[in-house]
């Protein structure tokens, strides 16, 4: 073995288990670029938290040259980022800029509040924020459960076979997101912020009422049965599609 790539498995193997996933993904989609001008979407969760804590890392280590920068968008149906999330951010030399929306006045007469409009409404402050300032890449939390839930929802409600792409550039904006997380399971993510002391910090919307999501995470655990190597069969299984055996 030569000393180069003994020191490159050295390096991998020291990474934590999630970053060494994430950084799978990253080399897979390309998702990291030099020169990248990174914004960040924080929620407050253990997704985007555990991807700005991957970033952080990441940026010392010098493998590329880029920047980035976390942004939360407020709302009047969430809670604020905690004091003390806040300062683990600052401890990784991260510092988080709020936008402060509200959703509610947003919404169109004899509309129900859902997570779908709500996301909508902070994913266009980020899209609108980093094309004022000249961000390339806007990356959100999303991850290996998420992609697979919107792929049932959308295979069993729409009758399309689409769900979340790793990278997606848009065609009308110049700003491409990108899913970092995207090979990360949920489990996975979870033991990572026990680990790092971090799950306990967390906070989401109180106002969530997603039944179809809730019903496709159900769906997806009946069908892997929370398996990871069942799962990323089905994100083979999208990238290869054999066009001739379907209808």
């Amino acid at each position: 073995m030569d000393t180069p790539f003994f020191l490159c498995y050295i390096f991998f193997m020291g990474q934590p288990k999630l970053f060494r996933i994430i950084d799978k993904a990253v080399f897979d989609y390309n998702l990291i670029e030099e020169n990248d001008s990174i914004l960040i979407g924080v929620s407050g969760g253990k997704d985007s938290t555990a991807l700005v804590h991957y970033l952080s890392h990441r940026l010392v280590q010098h493998r590329e040259k880029f920047s980035f920068t976390a942004v939360h968008i407020a709302t009047d149906i969430s809670p604020p980022l905690s004091f003390e999330l806040l300062s683990l951010f600052k401890s990784w030399n991260v510092e988080v800029k709020t936008i402060t929306i509200s959703v509610l006045d947003r919404l169109k007469e004899g509309r129900k509040m859902n997570c779908w409009w709500c996301s909508t409404q902070r994913r266009t402050e980020l899209n609108n924020f980093a094309i004022e300032h000249g961000f390339n890449k806007i990356a959100l939390g999303h991850h290996l459960d998420d992609m697979l839930e919107t792929l049932l929802m959308n295979a069993l409600s729409k009758g399309e076979l689409s769900t979340m792409p790793p990278r997606l550039t848009y065609d009308k904006y110049p700003v491409t997101i990108i899913r970092p997380l995207i090979l990360c399971d949920e489990k996975t993510i979870i033991a990572h912020s026990k680990e790092y002391q971090f799950s306990s910090l967390t906070c989401t919307c109180s106002y969530q009422d997603n039944s179809a999501r809730k019903d496709a995470r159900s769906k997806l655990n009946d069908l892997t049965g929370g398996s990871y190597n069942t799962k990323m069969k089905l994100v083979q299984a999208l990238k290869n599609i054999k066009t001739e055996y379907l209808p």
